[in-house]
């Protein structure tokens, strides 16, 4: 049986990657509907809908991209070139969400902005790291593969 916190997961991710699509597609309606409680939406509600819709698109393709990867962990060889693209992509695409959240700075500047930035800049280096990581570990399965 598979190791069930990977399969619940994997199941987490696809409930992200959809209901990502959700709110990212009706970002539109959402910040009007909002924008009747809070001004700040009403008063920049077109801003607010470039920069959340970009970033929600690049949030889905990082969930796309986990997603390919846990499938290759389900599937037990986890340890392929694929990963080490999808890591690469994911750290580009945090840089991304990063640059657009700078954007807001210039909107409105608030605590959550400036944890946000730093959480993906992390995100962004971390899996750079780690596809330097995973690189050298499929480097070295391939190595070992040949020998045998």
């Amino acid at each position: 049986m598979k190791d069930k916190l990977t399969v619940f997961t994997k199941l987490l991710l696809d409930i992200m990657f959809y209901m990502g699509i959700i709110v990212t597609v009706t970002l539109p309606i959402s910040i009007k509907i909002y924008g009747r409680f809070n001004p700040y939406f009403r008063d920049n509600y077109y801003s607010l809908c470039v920069v959340l819709f970009l970033s929600g698109i690049f949030a889905i393709l990082i969930i796309r991209e986990l997603r390919r990867m846990f499938a290759s962990v389900i599937a037990g060889d986890c340890f392929i070139r694929e990963n080490v693209s999808s890591l690469e992509r994911m750290s580009i695409y945090s840089f991304f969400i990063t640059v657009i959240t700078a954007c807001r700075l210039f909107i409105y500047l608030t605590p959550s902005v400036l944890i946000i930035i730093l959480v993906f800049i992390i995100a962004g280096l971390f899996s750079k790291v780690l596809a330097g990581v995973f690189d050298k570990a499929v480097t070295y399965k391939q190595e070992n593969d040949l020998t045998i």
